[in-house]
């Protein structure tokens, strides 16, 4: 059982769970998930969250949890928990009630835990990697790809991988969403992909500020007109990237601080 003001918890349902309990979870490859960061005990684009939840749940399951329903299993898990916290949920279909009929059975929900996190501090250098995730609108578990290209990223010298789709174009990142800048207006890539929640959060304040957006093809070539770039997700709302494949991409500070500062804007709220 967590004790109060713990960082690391599991609930389904809202009870905390034994590891027996987790256990049949480990290879249960049928479920989405939002993953999202608590400060203070409190969340931004929880909206955003519940939104993802929400949506995903339909397309998996054919039906969804009430939104009240889930934010009260969050809240719980924040109300026995530290003040800062990563905190992930993750919908799914029990062990065992997975069947041909399974669509008529409501999902579950396990609620964990952690350390807070705020991403790596330092400028990273991407590989390019064809690759085109299944089910790219929905964060769905099981995709041992995002894994095997970040490790390969890393034997090749680059901190990890960004994915070009079939056209030939940027698209996302193994867990990040891409966002690139021209001097005057952000970019972000026109490509099958996740739409983050920290990627809405920025776009909906950007927008709040009056600063340009558009949705563009980026393929490689295209880098070198470009005044920087960066990844973003739960973590951090811009970690620049200095490099995609060969292409060497200036850090543009005053990029970054604008993604932070539309993410600062965003509220925070008591689930």
């Amino acid at each position: 059982m967590p004790t109060k003001s713990s960082v690391y918890q599991a609930r389904i349902n809202g009870r905390s769970v034994t590891l027996s309990e987790l256990s049949p979870l480990a290879f249960a490859g049928f479920a989405h998930f939002t993953a999202m960061q608590v400060r203070d005990s409190k969340i931004k684009g929880l909206d955003l969250h519940l939104e993802r939840l929400r949506e995903a749940s339909l397309a998996f399951f054919g039906r969804a949890l009430p939104d009240e329903q889930l934010q009260s299993y969050i809240k719980t898990a924040i109300d026995e928990g530290a003040k800062d916290l990563s905190l992930t949920v993750t919908v799914f279909s029990h062990h065992g009630e997975f069947t041909a009929n399974s669509m008529d059975v409501e999902p579950s929900v396990l609620v964990r835990t952690g350390a807070p996190s705020d991403g790596p501090k330092s400028p990273l250098r991407l590989s390019a990697v064809a690759h085109e995730r299944p089910l790219a609108t929905i964060k769905h578990v099981g995709e041992a790809g995002k894994t095997y290209y970040l490790h390969q990223a890393i034997r090749q010298g680059f901190d990890d991988a960004a994915f070009v789709d079939s056209r030939g174009c940027l698209s996302e990142a193994t867990i990040w969403n891409l966002v690139f800048w021209d001097g005057e207006t952000v970019i972000w890539p026109k490509a099958d992909m996740l739409k983050g929640t920290m990627m809405s959060i920025i776009q909906r304040q950007l927008e709040r500020f009056d600063i340009p957006q558009r949705h563009e093809a980026i393929t490689l070539e295209r880098l070198g007109e470009l005044s920087g770039a960066a990844v973003m997700n739960s973590w951090s709302p811009g970690i620049p990237v200095t490099a995609i494949a060969s292409n060497v991409i200036e850090e543009t500070m005053p990029f970054i601080d604008l993604l932070h500062k539309a993410y600062e804007a965003e509220p925070a709220n008591v689930p």
